[in-house]
């Protein structure tokens, strides 16, 4: 594997554990946020602002696993 690829290889694993991460700790700020609107009784407005959070990170880390397959295609 020459210097080039080897670097690709640590972006591409970078990326990926970034994508993990962000999937990883959205689901579980979702879940607390959740928790904590059900039992603190915050109004649904408020919490769907957690939803929407969510939902940004999903398609953020979506994004970056598009990318990822993409190049490992060509």
């Amino acid at each position: 594997m020459s210097g080039a690829d080897d670097s690709r290889a640590r972006a591409d694993a970078r990326q990926g554990r970034l994508a993990a991460l962000v999937i990883a700790g959205a689901g579980l700020l979702w879940l607390g946020a959740q928790w904590a609107g059900g039992f603190y009784g915050w109004p649904v407005r408020f919490v769907f602002l957690f939803d929407l959070a969510a939902l940004a990170a999903f398609v953020f880390a979506l994004s970056i696993a598009w990318r990822l397959w993409r190049r490992r295609q060509t």
